[in-house]
């Protein structure tokens, strides 16, 4: 079998020996990607020749019944091995780099996303993976999504948003989440922080809404699970939107709906009492 030479996205060789067949996905967006792509279908039905494992994070398709391997951060090395995959999909922000070189290690191809910083960036690089590993042609949810976010809009509302609580986490700079948000018309309080992810106090966060520095508090259901009854609470009389950290933070097929989706969202928001 003739040996791909492919290059992922932080310049490491990627030996695949031929299109892959038994695949095992660390990021829960990739999972999403590859399966619609590969099927031309959000379902899982058909895919078990192509992924073979996941983590316990990848919920999409919903019906995606394969061998699960633990979470992103500290997948089982061990179950990824024993599945024989013959590539293996991971991220630069959200795997460790010691477990992608122990599977490296033991001659399984990796192929490693860099941490997009703009929706441009994430479809450019789901392209190459796409139509480079798996020799696909270019997938028509990857041309409406780029159609959907081709445009900004103009700023309308400044907001801070947090990811995490224990402690509080936020989103900073040169991040995917960030970006689509700014293609919202709603600007990232914390853009121009020297951290991806900062870590402000509370009384910090709230110190900016007293200062008319931001006017919104935008809170997706993960990593962190805010609910009408967590997160609200902790800044009152504060404007805030729920959100799909789906539609937020993942770069695939869900890009279609997520304009759609969190736009309307944001444009009601609530005030927490």
């Amino acid at each position: 079998m003739t040996r791909m030479h492919l290059i992922d996205d932080l310049g490491e060789e990627v030996p695949l020996r031929g299109t892959p067949e038994r695949v095992v996905s660390l990021v829960p967006c990739l999972t999403e990607a590859v399966q619609a792509s590969v099927n031309g279908t959000d379902s899982a039905a058909g895919a078990a020749s192509v992924i073979v494992g996941a983590t316990d994070y990848c919920t999409h398709p919903v019906d995606l019944d394969v061998t699960r391997v633990g979470g992103s951060k500290y997948p089982r090395v061990n179950d990824v091995l024993a599945l024989q995959p013959d590539l293996v999909l991971a991220n630069s922000e959200e795997n460790r780099k010691e477990d992608v070189e122990r599977m490296r290690a033991d001659g399984i191809p990796v192929w490693v996303m860099a941490a997009p910083a703009t929706v441009p960036d994430a479809l450019g690089s789901l392209r190459r993976l796409l139509t480079q590993a798996f020799g696909l042609e270019e997938p028509a949810w990857l041309v409406d999504a780029e159609h959907a976010w081709s445009e900004t809009l103009p700023e309308r509302k400044r907001a801070v948003v947090p990811v995490w609580r224990k402690p509080w986490v936020v989103i900073g700079r040169d991040t995917f989440g960030g970006d689509v948000l700014h293609r919202l018309g709603v600007a990232n309080v914390y853009a121009d922080n020297a951290d991806r992810y900062p870590r402000p106090k509370r009384d910090e966060i709230a110190a900016r809404f007293d200062a008319g520095e931001a006017d919104l508090l935008v809170l997706p259901d993960e990593p962190w699970e805010f609910t009408e009854d967590d997160g609200p609470d902790a800044f009152p009389g504060v404007p805030y939107a729920l959100v799909s950290g789906r539609y937020l933070t993942w770069y695939g097929p869900s890009l279609v709906d997520a304009h759609r989706e969190l736009a309307a969202t944001l444009s009601e928001p609530r005030v927490s009492p």
